[in-house]
C-alpha cells in the first residue's frame, strides 16, 4: 500500500471523529463537511511518512482548518457590524434531518453557547473538554503555552457552564419558557396562547424579519400567530440563560441568529424581546440553562 493510500484509509477510519470535531467547532454540518474536504486536500499534499499517531495528527489538521474558518467568520462578523449589515444565511446542500439529529446528539443549547466563544477559546474547550486532547497538543495550534491554553479552556468552561443556582422564580420561569418552546415546536396554538398574558407585547428589532423599522405586536392571539409562523426556526432553538435570565436562542448554519428575552407577570409571559441585530447579539452573555 502506498503512503497516500495508507493515509486515505486512516482518514476514512477516523472520519466520524474528525467530523464530530469539525461539527462542534463550527456548529454546522455543511461547514463541517467543507472543513473535512479542505483538510483532506491539505493532507493529500503533505509529507506523512513520519506520522506515528495518525488519529492525533488528523485531528490537528482538521482543528487548524476549523480555527481558520472561525477566525474568518469572526472577521466577517466585525465587517457586518461596521457596515451595519444584516448577515445572510448561505444555502447549503445538507440533509436537514441529519443536521437536526446531529445537533440533538450534541445539544442545540451547547452549540449556541459555543458560537459566543472566541475562536481560540472554542478550540481549547472543544478539543480538551469534549475530545480529551492534551493541552500540550492544543497549544501549538493557537501559538500559546500549555498553561495559557489551559486558562483559555477554563475561561470558556465558565462561560459555557456558568449558570447561577436556580431560585424558585427562576425555576418557574424556566418551566414557562420550556412550555413556550414545546408549544411553538409542536404547533400547539392553544397551549401557546395559555402561556401568554392577554396584553403581552412583542418587540422585534429590524434584523429579525428583516424590516426597515422594529416590529411591535400586541395581544396574545397576534403574538401566538407570529410564533406559529416561526415554526422552522423553533426547531433549531434551545433554552439558554441570557444575561443570567432564562430565554431562548436559535442557531442557523452554525451561527447564533436570534435571542428571545422574556418578562413575566406571575406564570404568564408579559413581554417578549426578539433580538437579531449582530451588535445586540454580540453584547449578550449567553450560557447553558440548567435542566
Amino acid at each position: 500500500m502506498s503512503e497516500r493510500d495508507w493515509m486515505a484509509a486512516q482518514f476514512e477510519e477516523h472520519r466520524p471523529r474528525l467530523r464530530a470535531v469539525a461539527h462542534r467547532m463550527l456548529g454546522s454540518l455543511g461547514e463541517a463537511d467543507d472543513a473535512l474536504q479542505d483538510a483532506w486536500l491539505r493532507i493529500d499534499r503533505a509529507d506523512t511518512l513520519g506520522v506515528e499517531n495518525p488519529g492525533g495528527w488528523l485531528t490537528t489538521v482538521v482543528a487548524r482548518v476549523c480555527l481558520n474558518l472561525l477566525r474568518a467568520r469572526e472577521a466577517r462578523r466585525e465587517d457586518e457590524l461596521a457596515a451595519d449589515r444584516i448577515p445572510a444565511t448561505a444555502a447549503r446542500a445538507v440533509d436537514p434531518e441529519e443536521e437536526a439529529l446531529l445537533a440533538d446528539s450534541v445539544g442545540h443549547a451547547l452549540l449556541i453557547v459555543l458560537d459566543t466563544l472566541a475562536p481560540a477559546e472554542r478550540l481549547a474547550f472543544v478539543l480538551h473538554d469534549m475530545f480529551q486532547v492534551p493541552f500540550d497538543e492544543i497549544a501549538p495550534m493557537i501559538d500559546k503555552t500549555p498553561a495559557a491554553t489551559r486558562q483559555l479552556a477554563s475561561r470558556a468552561r465558565r462561560r459555557v457552564k456558568g449558570a447561577p443556582a436556580p431560585t424558585a422564580d427562576a425555576s418557574r420561569r424556566h418551566r414557562v419558557v420550556h412550555a413556550y418552546l414545546a408549544a411553538t415546536r409542536g404547533g400547539d396554538f392553544d397551549a401557546l396562547l395559555a402561556l401568554l398574558h392577554p396584553d403581552v407585547v412583542l418587540h422585534a428589532d429590524r434584523a429579525v424579519v428583516p424590516t426597515p423599522e422594529p416590529v411591535l405586536v400586541q395581544g396574545a392571539r397576534p403574538v401566538a400567530e407570529g410564533a406559529m409562523a416561526s415554526l422552522g426556526r423553533a426547531r433549531s432553538a434551545a433554552l439558554v440563560l441570557i444575561d443570567g435570565e432564562v430565554g431562548m436562542a436559535m442557531l442557523e448554519e452554525g451561527r447564533l441568529r436570534v435571542l428571545l428575552r422574556f418578562a413575566f407577570d406571575g406564570d404568564l409571559i408579559r413581554e417578549i424581546d426578539v433580538v437579531a441585530e449582530p451588535d445586540r447579539l454580540r453584547k449578550a452573555q449567553v450560557a447553558l440553562a440548567e435542566e
